[in-house]
């Protein structure tokens, strides 16, 4: 092999026209390799072959990246549904397949108290318990009787004309 472009590699001689990708048998010459056993792949092929796919476009992370519930994904690819932004290292909720940062969520997916008219975001700080009656919600602190303003989460109320009274209260009416 004298006088000859050579490839060497661990003690190994290759003419630099036969050494080539395992895969794909394009001269990999003097260019970045990745050695796999006894096998050699080009950058291209290693990725493909080896790198982690992301969950949502399905190309090989090279490098970053992150997990969310086992599946790798490009930084740049988990993001809010609504306002697009990354949400990696960051507060967020995931709602049928759908990612929301904090205050997209609360903008468009959460209920809104029929109390407050705030958003009711459980595990987002103050208000995680929830009342529901009929087709409203309202947080546990907003469920009160519309004349004496006793809380009624987990006590008996009564419902008279649409608003919701205290046992007591309606009997004074």
């Amino acid at each position: 092999v004298a006088g000859d472009q050579n490839v060497e590699y661990k003690k190994m001689v290759w003419h630099k026209d036969c050494f080539t990708c395992s895969q794909c048998k394009q001269v990999i010459g003097s260019g970045s390799f990745f050695p796999k056993g006894d096998e050699f792949y080009c950058v291209s092929c290693h990725e493909h072959k080896f790198a982690k796919t992301c969950a949502k476009c399905k190309n090989p992370i090279t490098s970053g990246g992150l997990t969310y519930q086992e599946q790798p994904w490009h930084s740049e690819c988990f993001i809010c549904s609504n306002c697009k932004k990354q949400l990696g290292g960051k507060r967020f909720t995931a709602v049928e397949d759908q990612f929301y940062c904090v205050e997209c969520y609360k903008e468009c997916v959460a209920k809104k108290c029929a109390g407050c008219k705030n958003p009711i975001t459980a595990g987002f700080g103050r208000g995680t318990s929830v009342v529901n009656y009929e087709d409203e919600s309202w947080h546990d602190y907003c469920f009160k009787c519309t004349k004496c303003a006793r809380g009624l989460a987990n006590k008996r109320f009564v419902c008279h004309n649409g608003k919701i009274y205290c046992a007591e209260c309606p009997k004074r009416l």
